[in-house]
């Protein structure tokens, strides 16, 4: 879904804040991302996906993963195209040597339009003033027209087209011809809630929105609603494309789905500091945790402001030996400590696992990003996306 004529050369280019880079790292914090787990589960959802193709979504740098390193590995395993929420997303990764199809998903195009034609990008159009931007900008560029995919409110309520403007939009589409809108789509608000009846219902809205544009006399050959839940749950929103996002990380969109799956990252550190305390010792600020007996307590150099939450304070638990360690006091911005009594020859250099697997002297364990989210309060897509740039990640391909 490339535009239809060559574009001149790009703008200059975005600027975005630097990720902290390996090469630059120092603590031993960090977040490993699996590569051969990231192609494992676009085998899967494309085994699942059916004849539909699969666009990987990688808003929000790729879930946290690192959209370029992502999105290549993704283009060159076969994904037919990737979804981005931003404009600016997309001219990172088309900086990045990308070539395969984007979708700008997420609606707001401001002044840029020239730059979505620049970088050979499908933009969402949402609302009919859109339209007519575009156009302009095409005409502008003096080319033919510009692929465009058309958005529809089918129960979101947050961006697309209500099913009454529909008739309206596509009179102004017949009077554009610059904008060739050649995907139609709209977004599941209940798939990950196990309630069939509210994927039936949008989709028959969706499917009454497509005939009032054919009506109208726009015909666009691709039509998707899917997001990773429905992509596992509901066959029949599968259509001509599916969008998984959080799925293709290796997490599971809702419960009993995903068995196949492997997660992609892990984050992990290091113990730098140990010491015993006293019964009756607080441990961080607040005073909030108080030792019942002669403790160890574990300082490792991961806080809040790299994404380990807050709220994990005195309830969360680390991994260290193989063997889970509690918090204990409050997680401060850069540092996080942990009880290591129970955890024999703990010592200055383990390593410690937030997210993910460990195997250790004491055993095996594991905290995914399901049991993070219900430990926070929140969804394990924002346990992803938490995880804060100054955490550099590495690129695994492990055997």
């Amino acid at each position: 879904m490339e535009p239809l004529s060559v574009p001149p050369l790009p703008l200059p280019r975005v600027f975005r804040p630097e990720r902290a880079v390996p090469s630059d790292a120092v603590r031993p914090t960090r977040a490993e991302i699996n590569l051969a787990h990231l192609r494992h589960n676009l085998r899967v959802l494309r085994r699942a996906a059916g004849s539909a193709e699969v666009w990987a979504v990688l808003k929000a740098d790729g879930y946290g993963h690192g959209a370029k390193a992502v999105a290549r590995t993704l283009e060159r395993a076969g994904a037919a195209g990737l979804c981005v929420a931003l404009l600016e997303e997309a001219i990172e990764l088309r900086e990045a040597g990308i070539r395969a199809p984007i979708l700008v998903m997420g609606g707001y195009f401001g002044r840029a339009w020239d730059a979505v034609i620049a970088h050979q990008l499908t933009p969402v159009i949402h609302d009919i003033t859109q339209i007519e931007a575009l156009a302009e900008a095409v005409r502008f560029q003096g080319m033919q027209g510009c692929h465009a995919h058309l958005k529809v409110d089918t129960g979101m309520a947050r961006l697309g087209f209500p099913l009454g403007e529909l008739s309206r939009a596509a009179q102004k589409l017949r009077s554009h011809p610059e904008v060739v809108v050649t995907g139609l789509m709209t977004h599941l608000a209940c798939a990950d809630s196990g309630d069939p009846e509210s994927v039936t219902d949008q989709l028959a809205r969706f499917t009454e929105a497509s005939e009032v544009l054919r009506r109208g006399g726009i015909r666009p050959r691709v039509f998707h609603a899917a997001n990773s839940a429905a992509l596992l749950t509901a066959p029949a929103s599968h259509l001509d494309m599916v969008r998984p996002g959080v799925g293709i990380f290796g997490v599971s969109p809702c419960a009993g789905v995903g068995a196949d799956l492997r997660p992609v990252m892990r984050v992990r550190s290091e113990v730098i500091a140990v010491r015993d305390i006293e019964k009756g010792a607080s441990v961080g600020y607040g005073a909030s945790w108080r030792a019942k007996r002669p403790s160890r307590i574990a300082t490792v150099p991961m806080g809040y402001a790299d994404g380990l939450g807050r709220a994990l304070s005195n309830r969360g638990n680390l991994l260290i030996r193989g063997k889970r360690a509690p918090v204990v006091g409050v997680v401060s911005m850069d540092m996080t400590m942990v009880d290591v009594t129970e955890l024999p020859g703990a010592q200055i250099g383990d390593e410690c696992v937030i997210l993910g697997t460990q195997k250790g002297v004491l055993g095996t364990g594991a905290i995914g990003a399901v049991e993070l989210a219900e430990s926070l309060g929140t969804i394990p897509w924002e346990v992803l996306t938490s995880v804060s740039r100054r955490v550099p990640r590495f690129y695994r391909e492990p055997c």
